[in-house]
């Protein structure tokens, strides 16, 4: 079956609250393992931040050509997520605003565990101009 080509990401049309893609994935040991090695914390306990949960649901939805700076994330961590459950992910759009003349788009990602355990929501702030990004330092004159 041929993949279904996604519509175009426009600021302009997308709408607070619309849902972005779902998906199911198995948290395994070795994920867990990997995610501590790479923090440096044999004890880490919420490995789920390591999968990319808000920007992974927003590439299901659109082909973003835009593009988009992180200009912030918070998280509210519920349940410690379990090796061998099953995590689903559902996003969506949280908020669109405009700040300082520039767009801003925010994700927010929320994962269950396939008991219905809340493990986390997790809201990603994006700068939707990424050539603004450095302006201030390098001014056109």
């Amino acid at each position: 079956m041929p993949e279904q080509e996604l519509p175009l990401f426009d600021y302009n049309e997308v709408q607070i609250g619309e849902a972005l893609g779902s998906y199911e994935y198995l948290l395994t040991q070795d994920m867990v393992d990997l995610y501590r090695r790479a923090v440096d914390d044999p004890d880490a306990v919420f490995p789920t931040i390591a999968v990319k949960h808000d920007a992974t649901s927003l590439a299901m939805a659109y082909d973003d050509q835009t593009g988009g700076v992180n200009a912030g994330n918070e998280i509210d961590l519920h349940n410690t997520p379990i090796p061998g459950k099953k995590i689903r992910v559902t996003g969506r759009i949280h908020d669109k605003y405009i700040r300082r003349d520039k767009p801003y788009l925010v994700i927010e990602a929320t994962a269950m565990d396939e008991d219905g355990r809340l493990i986390e929501k997790m809201r990603t702030y994006q700068l939707k101009k990424p050539e603004e990004l450095g302006k201030k330092w390098h001014p056109q004159g």
